[in-house]
């Protein structure tokens, strides 16, 4: 920490995150297990992209957002594991406070076009099954793109937010994080100055990157659930919910862990469980998301098993 211009306060230039453990023994096995999870996560999100460019039966609307879904999880995970691994290698932390709020920015603009991409994939769901005649000009490339930039413009502003309010606040030390990367409230934890705006601000961005995109999707699923009850065969209904089944899975973990993170009304203190739920959304559903659409996916597995053995697609 260096002299600062508020009287006799400091301001730190560095911040220490304590990481997953303080405990020396498991340090290599934590730095083995999740060097794996990022091998499994980045190859595998890779091997879907790779997937979906080569083989002409999937560019449709459907695998072009779960392309853009493959590349924030590789985003994701990259933005914090890789950092945790060093400090897991070198037994110490230290992360310049610049290095930390652009983490901060990075992490919640992914994490935000995630938020809103799984909500123009139940979109997608809804268009394709309850308005099957209009689906090719209801979800042209131009629309995809437009959601695309919708997603990403909205994200980037509750980034930019969260970012320019955190870097106004005064942090006169103690500098020592309590998570293994830098995370907006443990880092309200460490202020010396109110924190009455940025938890405001982190109540409505919640509200608005998770509570708003959920409304959607649930009004979506409930469309898309009368009209797969109206279905008369038993072979179209199971393909209906078939074609929705890893989305919504995927939907129930990524919104079930965020949930419990940011929407806990009363407190912004660091845990242990907020440790824990961020191994889950950084690292568990990114690795989880290849393996979810890919397990009962014929056309995925297929085009997969081209991949592999250098077969073309069929004609």
């Amino acid at each position: 920490m260096e002299p600062g211009a508020w009287g006799n306060k400091t301001v730190v230039t560095e911040f220490i995150l304590l990481g997953l453990t303080e405990n020396i023994e498991l340090e290599p096995i934590l730095f083995a297990i999740f060097l794996f999870a990022y091998v499994i996560t980045v190859g595998g999100n890779l091997s879907i992209l790779a997937a979906i460019f080569v083989e002409p039966k999937l560019h449709t609307p459907m695998y072009y957002f779960l392309g853009n879904l493959s590349l924030l999880d590789i985003g994701c995970i990259t933005v914090t594991v890789p950092r945790m691994l060093a400090c897991l290698l070198t037994r110490q932390c230290r992360v310049p406070y610049a290095a930390c709020v652009s983490q901060v920015f990075f992490f919640y603009l992914l994490a935000g076009v995630d938020c809103h991409l799984l909500t123009a994939m139940a979109y997608d769901r809804y268009l394709a099954i309850c308005q099957p005649l209009t689906y090719s000009v209801r979800m042209s490339r131009d629309v995809q793109g437009a959601l695309m930039a919708v997603c990403c413009s909205i994200s980037f502003i509750n980034a930019l937010t969260h970012t320019v309010a955190v870097s106004e606040l005064d942090f006169c030390g103690p500098n020592v994080v309590n998570h293994f990367y830098c995370d907006l409230k443990p880092l309200f934890q460490l202020s010396c100055s109110s924190i009455h705006l940025n938890g405001q601000l982190l109540f409505v961005g919640a509200t608005f990157m998770g509570v708003v995109p959920m409304i959607f999707i649930s009004a979506s699923y409930a469309h898309v659930a009368a009209a797969v009850l109206r279905i008369r065969s038993a072979e179209g209904r199971k393909k209906a919910f078939f074609t929705c089944g890893s989305h919504l899975t995927v939907v129930c973990i990524f919104y079930g862990t965020g949930f419990f993170s940011y929407m806990r009304l009363g407190s912004v203190s660091a845990s242990d469980k907020d440790r824990g739920i961020g191994i889950l959304i950084t690292i568990v559903s990114p690795m989880l998301n290849p393996l979810i659409y890919s397990l009962r996916n014929p056309d995925v597995q297929g085009a997969l098993k081209r991949l592999l053995t250098g077969r073309r697609p069929p004609e």
